[in-house]
């Protein structure tokens, strides 16, 4: 899914969401974030296969679409925070019965290799 879909106004809101949060790091990220602001330092170790590069993009792109906040405060080093906004609050719960839906699929699923064995 291209970004352009999460703007174009012809498709359909389902469509418009999955693509604010497409990829492989934007739900995980949307969820970390749901506990509060966090460095992107403390992101990278929370997410072991996440490269600064990819966590970089993928904030820019959750910032763009209005997300997520990113304040920097003016101290040296610069330090940075990442946090949701309220849309992106609004976004996560959005997101949650969705998520326990498919939490019960994963536990279908393993019932099913379960009985299989």
């Amino acid at each position: 899914m291209t970004r352009s879909r999460a703007q174009d106004p012809d498709v359909c809101g389902v469509t418009a969401a999955m693509a604010v949060i497409d990829g492989k790091w934007k739900t995980s990220l949307l969820w970390m974030l749901e506990d509060g602001p966090q460095r992107p330092g403390e992101l990278r170790r929370r997410m072991p296969g996440l490269s600064e590069k990819v966590l970089t993009q993928a904030l820019r792109e959750m910032e763009a679409d209005e997300i997520v906040h990113r304040e920097v405060h003016d101290v040296l080093p610069l330090k940075t925070e990442y946090s949701l906004t309220d849309f992106g609050r609004a976004l996560a719960e959005a997101v949650a019965p969705l998520s326990d839906w498919g939490h019960q699929r994963l536990d279908r699923m393993a019932e099913s290799r379960r009985a299989a064995s």
